[in-house]
């Protein structure tokens, strides 16, 4: 069974970080790319950051540029989101995605995403 599970969320101050992760069973990284997206409460879900396992390309979102770096440990199966200077606009249910038929990593393609966890929810308070 393909199955997506994040982990990492949860409260913090704004200033801090946290580190996000996505670990894959059922299949490996290789080939995939990876996207962190979040939905914010009466908001639209968002692509704030990708990386891809094929040419190893990698996006964010302006909102989140220069703050959050995304890595992969292909030895672990995991992608990391690491995130910093937390800002209350950073409150969200975060969830990562894949999907093999997405070869580079843009501001793009976010719709294509195939295989989703089930998230895992960050909260910065002020």
């Amino acid at each position: 069974e393909v199955q997506l599970v994040e982990s990492g969320g949860g409260l913090v101050q704004a200033g801090g970080s946290l580190r996000l992760s996505c670990t894959a069973s059922g299949f490996t990284f290789d080939g995939y790319t990876i996207g962190w997206f979040r939905q914010a409460p009466g908001k639209e879900r968002e692509g704030v950051s990708c990386i891809s396992s094929s040419d190893g390309s990698t996006y964010y979102a302006d909102s989140v540029k220069g703050r959050f770096t995304i890595s992969k440990n292909n030895a672990k199966n995991t992608v990391y989101l690491q995130m910093n200077s937390l800002k209350p606009e950073d409150t969200a249910l975060y969830y990562c995605a894949a999907e093999l038929l997405i070869l580079s990593c843009g501001n793009n393609h976010w719709d294509e995403y195939g295989n989703w966890g089930q998230g895992t929810q960050v909260i910065v308070s002020s």
